[in-house]
């Protein structure tokens, strides 16, 4: 009976109002600072996507997202995993050893660096389109108004302060999309069936690989796993996955903004669609909602730059440290590209096919790296991965491969200008299986068959 009696006084001394409020703040600052990791993937390619799916094909696609977001948390707990238990980032892992591998950290950080550069000039014009829905702002302007708002922050080094402005505009991003969303006329029951039901509408296979790889993005995987946030594993997951879900949430929120295009779709469409149907607030909402998707992202893609370069090439002497001169030399040069890109009205696109092919390769070399490195012991202890769990990122690699490939062959189909190239599914599939194949052996090899058997 003591016993019974203590066990309830210490349950509800835990519950009790002082350790509520503590714990309840220290995990809304962690899913502040991961708010990172939803500000690098709800871009403007990402709002494209989704209202586009939405507008060609209702919520049909709606859980391609909910996979989506499945498979970024899987990675991306991954990554934050692997940095809380053995200290090391992807980067010091792939160099520890007797011979650093320069060429691989070369090549990767140069994928990921030409990805993010590529990208940036559309995250800075994505935000002024935002910008130009509800303000007569030009282009030029805007762009330099973009850019010196993020040179600002980024210059300050002050990763705590990035975070927790990331979060307060993923908040306004979330508070404009999911409140269009609710003004519009769909149900929660379709909402729910079509969010956990998979179907395959014709002619609808570029989008729905689309969705997934603007939220799967393989330089988000060195964000996550090589910024510095000091937390433990418990509020590290509690932060993440919450963060990372209403990414999800104002992801799917877009696409049901989508649906109420009229005509041929495109921003200025959605927007005066959304005022007819709601009034000005509505469509001046949806251009918060872009502009901010535009800011974050034109935060996030220069600072995953300069992470991936001290992930890659810092060692004891730390001469990457977030405020030397070389650390913010990526960034600075991310953002100039973006920033002379924008105002100079150089066509963009070739370089985002070319960047699109190269993540088209990396996204599954980085996934295939990062799950053999969670089921090592030496590194991870009773912190690798489990059965499960390694079944449950087998799958997602082998979308990431199909993906990736995807990628790669539509790159080359525009490269050739036949879209034949890009429609050979099987080829794509072989691939993905092939893929998985590998990694299956490569793990059973390594950690034998039990990590995946029993």
């Amino acid at each position: 009976m003591l016993e019974t009696g203590v066990k309830l006084f210490n349950y509800f001394r835990f519950f009790s109002r002082e350790n509520r409020i503590f714990l309840t703040m220290k995990n809304i600052r962690s899913i502040l600072f991961w708010s990172i990791i939803s500000a690098a993937f709800i871009g403007p390619g990402t709002v494209t996507t989704a209202a586009k799916a939405g507008s060609s094909f209702g919520l049909d696609l709606l859980w391609a997202l909910t996979f989506s977001i499945l498979g970024t948390v899987v990675l991306q707990e991954a990554a934050a995993r692997l940095s809380i238990v053995s200290g090391k980032n992807i980067g010091e892992i792939l160099s520890s050893g007797k011979d650093r591998k320069w060429g691989q950290l070369i090549l990767i950080f140069l994928s990921v660096a030409f990805g993010c550069a590529a990208y940036q000039a559309g995250n800075m014009l994505g935000a002024v389109a935002g910008l130009n829905l509800f303000t007569d702002v030009s282009v030029r302007v805007g762009t330099v108004v973009i850019f010196v708002i993020g040179f600002s922050l980024l210059w300050t080094s002050n990763f705590k302060l990035i975070t927790s402005l990331l979060g307060a505009i993923v908040a306004i991003m979330g508070f404009a999309f999911i409140y269009t969303a609710l003004k519009s006329d769909v149900s929660a029951l379709e909402f729910t069936s079509k969010a956990v039901i998979p179907s395959f509408p014709g002619d609808s296979d570029l989008l729905l690989i689309g969705l997934i790889g603007t939220t799967i993005v393989p330089y988000n995987i060195f964000l996550g796993n090589g910024i510095k946030h000091g937390q433990e594993l418990r509020q590290m997951r509690i932060g993440l996955i919450i963060a990372i879900i209403i990414g999800g949430i104002i992801s799917m929120s877009i696409m049901v903004v989508g649906t109420q295009v009229s005509g041929e779709f495109s921003f200025v469409n959605l927007a005066e669609t959304l005022r007819s149907k709601g009034g000005s607030f509505i469509g001046s909402m949806f251009g918060l909602g872009l502009a901010a998707a535009g800011l974050s992202s034109s935060i996030t893609s220069p600072l995953a730059a300069a992470i991936t370069a001290k992930s890659t090439f810092n060692d004891s002497r730390n001469l990457w440290d977030e405020k030397t001169i070389r650390f913010k030399s990526v960034w600075i040069s991310v953002m100039l590209i973006g920033l002379v890109m924008g105002l100079s009205g150089l066509k963009v696109i070739p370089v985002i096919i070319a960047a699109q092919a190269i993540n088209g390769l990396l996204l599954p070399v980085i996934a295939c790296y990062l799950l053999i490195i969670v089921n090592r012991t030496d590194l991870m202890g009773a912190f690798k991965n489990g059965i499960w769990l390694n079944l449950i990122s087998l799958f997602i690699i082998g979308i990431c491969f199909f993906v990736g490939t995807n990628n790669i062959f539509g790159a080359l189909s525009k490269i050739a200008g036949d879209p034949r190239i890009n429609n050979l599914v099987q080829l794509k599939l072989v691939i993905a299986v092939i893929g998985v194949a590998i990694m299956a052996w490569v793990i059973i090899k390594k950690n034998g068959a039990k990590t995946l058997t029993k």
